[in-house]
């Protein structure tokens, strides 16, 4: 049971960098791939393109709340 906890761990752990470093690139780079570059289209793809974009709507939420309830200043 100890090792499906820490396997569970280093996968979650592993999904939050890769979202961390790769939602701008998906939500920018995948429609240049299937309206430019004529990539054929994938569900999955499409489906982490939607997930992406709802990551960068919460951070932009996230940073006007705060911005609004005067926790961080924009510099």
């Amino acid at each position: 049971m100890r090792e499906i906890k820490n396997l569970l761990r280093h996968i979650y752990g592993a999904g939050i960098l890769f979202f961390y470093y790769m939602k701008w690139p998906i939500v920018l780079g995948l429609p240049v791939l299937y309206f430019y570059l004529d990539y054929p289209r994938y569900w999955v793809l499409d489906l982490l393109w939607i997930y992406s974009l709802g990551l960068i709507v919460k951070d932009f939420a996230v940073m006007f709340l705060r911005y609004k309830r005067g926790e961080k200043v924009w510099r």
